[in-house]
């Protein structure tokens, strides 16, 4: 919920649109259950990955805010950055709905998001933190380059993950893992970050590309898997100027990890770029992609509002002079019917 009413907001939604979207949400969200037990200061890490407990991962670390003086960033600086195994190197798991919240808790300035994103992360926890944590799954690569959609594109057309599933999903991230781990972290190595801040630029092209670029017009509709791309790619920019710097260069790949898991679990999608590029926008804005965001028919729907602010907000904050984030957004917009696809 706070996701996409963070992002109507931002957006300029009128207070009315903000009480309907609540009032849908509200419906939808799984009601809480009380944990097994309490989590403590000497056990917290006891209990990582273990979603029974992640209502007293809340209580936890909201009695923490409490006794911090309800500063919330020292909180965070004690449970989310410290340790052999930080807490923020996992915080793509879950599909990235950790990162997600964590930066509307920073771009809404939210104590109550940050506590919230913490527990997210402790009780989703997963065995994706081991390739940040431990530097051995880092090699270099005979194949490196500083184009993630480069890389992408080979990917595309590597037979080696012909044939590995016969659904789209979430489901197949772990069998991936299991069996296939090696040719994974070979594209997950071949990105070269040599320019953090550019690297970065072009990584927020692909997470939109990836979005935008395979859907056809009459097909089958958006993915609303790989929208989680571009949805923590947008919380990860949020999230780099407040982090300690160590923590920049493994936060972007952390993204870049999940974004390869997804790729190939969904089936590996063809990127056809000029489908974003040589698209007419028929002279519609990005006043025009506010309104569809806030006004129009799909106006309730949280990730079609999140997609769109993402993309406007990469368009602001790297420019857009090609008009390439323009596009998508439009097309977006326009093409959007409702639908998605989480595996089913």
């Amino acid at each position: 919920m706070p996701h996409i009413l963070g992002s109507a907001y931002l957006l300029g939604a009128e207070p009315g649109h903000l009480n309907d979207i609540y009032e849908k949400e509200s419906k939808e969200l799984e009601p809480w259950h009380d944990s097994p037990g309490e989590v403590s200061t000497y056990d917290w890490r006891d209990y990582l990955g273990n979603p029974k407990y992640q209502r007293a991962y809340l209580d936890f670390f909201e009695d923490q805010l409490v006794l911090n003086g309800y500063n919330w960033h020292k909180v965070l600086e004690e449970y989310l950055f410290k340790g052999k195994e930080p807490l923020i190197n996992n915080l793509i798991s879950g599909l990235g709905h950790p990162l997600i919240h964590l930066g509307y808790a920073y771009e809404l300035s939210s104590r109550e998001l940050a506590m919230e994103a913490l527990s997210m992360a402790c009780s989703s926890y997963n065995y994706l933190h081991k390739y940040l944590d431990n530097p051995a799954y880092t090699k270099p690569s005979a194949n490196s380059t500083q184009s993630p959609l480069e890389i992408l594109c080979r990917l595309q057309k590597d037979t080696r993950f012909n044939g590995l599933f016969t659904h789209e999903g979430a489901d197949n991230l772990a069998p991936l893992f299991e069996k296939h781990e090696d040719e994974v972290l070979e594209y997950w190595n071949a990105w070269q970050i040599a320019d953090p801040t550019q690297e970065f630029k072009t990584s927020q092209m692909a997470a939109t590309a990836l979005l935008v670029a395979p859907h056809k017009p009459g097909g089958k509709s958006y993915d609303f898997f790989i929208v989680h791309l571009l949805t923590t790619s947008h919380a990860v920019r949020i999230l780099l100027p407040f982090i300690p710097a160590k923590f920049h260069v493994p936060m972007v790949r952390q993204w870049w990890l999940l974004t390869l898991a997804v790729y190939i679990a969904q089936l590996r999608p063809e990127v056809v770029l000029t489908s974003v590029t040589d698209y007419d926008r028929k002279g519609r804005d990005w006043d025009w992609v506010d309104k569809q965001a806030v006004e129009g028919k799909h106006a309730l729907d949280a990730h079609y509002v999140k997609a769109l602010r993402a993309m406007k907000t990469a368009a602001h904050t790297w420019g857009d002079d090609e008009e390439f984030y323009l596009k998508a957004a439009v097309r977006f917009a326009d093409e959007f019917d409702g639908g998605g696809c989480f595996g089913s």
